[in-house]
């Protein structure tokens, strides 16, 4: 009898020592791997700051929306010229940023669905798709203030209307959601135009729907009208006369990337900046760099797109007055879903 209580306490024993050792062993490996891999995975994803918190280190690869296509597969202005000469890129290398990769849009909705459901981090649109994605409850903030004197233009089909009033019972193309959209509004709003009916047509269709006569007018963007224009179709009328009617761009970025990345917007802007500042040197290159994206000569991207235009002061007085304004004409016009606080927006 006490024979077998002796080996039953002895394998008790021996369990007791297999289960510590077990235990040891797992410990031994889980700190091998704090000390090795762990190490390896806090070079890359974050570091201990001084005080023993971590930093935050965003994801390697980042995906910007812009609008307009063209064989470079970059934007215009600050943001496309320091894309083009590597001088962005080497900015967000300094934070981990490995590669930032171009996405082109035909219009500013699209590339707001696309921020909306994550398959874009950050974007320039215009300001009125950017208000309107923010109404319906888009989880985005605002960083920068890239241009407040986007001008659409009205242009009317050959033989057909050529005074704001003959717009009366008329057909008129445009691109839902963009900042033309809100200047054709408000135009027939303030001018009392009745019974103008409004199609959507992204910019190709619509020009060739005013070349077929299809349409009675539509809607366009600077350079893009002032081409109409040369060929013979009559300009009814632009923003340029209309100061409260003028359009915006920003840059918006989603809550979920500033999460990953909480100093974005300061790092993002601060790499613009620079490319600006690059650019203001170099102005023929600059212009020369327009002509390759839109197929127009310099002289004319020079005088439709000046370097001055493009903002240097993120977010000024006169700048957020401009977003105040789209956002409550959006909101008093039923085009946006809900209004909400522009403050509470805006990344300064």
């Amino acid at each position: 009898m006490r024979e077998r209580q002796d080996k039953r306490g002895l394998r008790r024993y021996r369990n007791t020592l297999f289960t510590i050792g077990l235990v040891a062993m797992v410990t031994f490996l889980a700190a091998c791997s704090n000390s090795d891999g762990g190490a390896k995975t806090a070079g890359a994803s974050a570091a201990a700051t001084s005080g023993g918190a971590a930093k935050v280190q965003p994801p390697a690869v980042i995906n910007y929306g812009y609008i307009g296509t063209n064989k470079l597969n970059f934007p215009g202005g600050a943001e496309g010229w320091g894309l083009y000469k590597g001088i962005i890129q080497e900015e967000l290398k300094k934070y981990g940023i490995t590669e930032i990769k171009p996405v082109a849009f035909p219009n500013g909705p699209d590339q707001s669905e696309s921020l909306i459901s994550g398959r874009l981090d950050f974007g320039s649109l215009g300001d009125t798709p950017a208000l309107l994605a923010r109404s319906t409850g888009a989880k985005t903030k605002a960083i920068t203030l890239n241009t407040t004197d986007n001008i659409g233009y009205l242009i009317g089909k050959k033989g057909g209307p050529t005074t704001i009033a003959d717009l009366k019972g008329k057909t008129i193309a445009i691109q839902k959601g963009s900042f033309m959209h809100r200047y054709i509004a408000g135009l027939v709003k303030e001018q009392n135009v009745p019974d103008v009916k409004f199609i959507h047509m992204l910019r190709p269709d619509g020009e060739a729907a005013l070349a077929r006569g299809e349409v009675d007018a539509m809607t366009n963007s600077a350079i893009f009208a002032l081409k109409q224009i040369e060929n013979g179709f009559p300009l009814i009328d632009d923003a340029s006369k209309h100061p409260n009617l003028i359009g915006g761009s920003v840059t918006v970025v989603s809550e979920d990337y500033l999460k990953k990345f909480p100093d974005f917007a300061k790092v993002w802007n601060g790499a613009r900046e620079k490319a600006l500042k690059d650019l203001q040197s170099k102005p023929d290159e600059y212009y020369q760099f327009l002509s390759q994206l839109n197929g127009f000569t310099p002289e004319l991207n020079k005088k439709v797109t000046p370097i001055e235009a493009i903002k240097t002061v993120n977010f000024t007085d006169d700048g957020v007055k401009l977003l105040e304004g789209t956002k409550k004409f959006l909101v008093d016009e039923k085009l946006a879903e809900k209004d909400f606080d522009l403050s509470q927006w805006l990344l300064k």
